[in-house]
């Protein structure tokens, strides 16, 4: 079995990042917090400073497609937004595509303050449940 790792994820929006943090041990994804930073320079200090807390060995970005899987003009946006938290912060960026994760949590009242938190935290759930689907089928195969 691989060593436990703790991952941050963020689910990348124009005006809004939502971050969430888990440890691959668990399977399970924390919603942490929305940034709503009016600028690059204040969205990066705070991403900064969840990573100094947290110390995660990788990052998770997800990765917005049309519902028939084709990229579109946020996909490009979600991938300048990774490769600049990979220049940065020099940890590896893996990425899950995001197409349902919103509309999964878009009904529950509960979730409405931190939506995008959560969206991460689902996010970094099914990035686990990736990683578990490719640790078996080496194991098995």
């Amino acid at each position: 079995m691989p060593k436990p790792m703790t991952v941050m994820a963020f689910d990348y929006g124009t005006r809004r990042v939502g971050v969430a943090v888990g440890n691959s041990e668990t399977g399970l994804g924390q919603a942490l917090k929305t940034i709503a930073a009016p600028n690059l320079d204040g969205l990066f200090k705070e991403i900064e400073s969840l990573l100094k807390e947290w110390q995660p060995e990788r990052l998770v970005v997800g990765k917005p497609l049309h519902p028939d899987g084709a990229e579109h003009e946020m996909t490009a946006k979600a991938t300048r937004f990774g490769n600049q938290l990979q220049g940065r912060f020099h940890l590896p960026v893996d990425w899950v595509d995001e197409r349902y994760t919103s509309a999964v949590l878009e009904g529950d009242a509960q979730m409405q303050d931190n939506l995008d938190a959560h969206s991460a935290a689902l996010l970094l759930e099914q990035y686990f449940s990736e990683l578990a689907a490719q640790a078996a089928t080496k194991y098995v195969g």
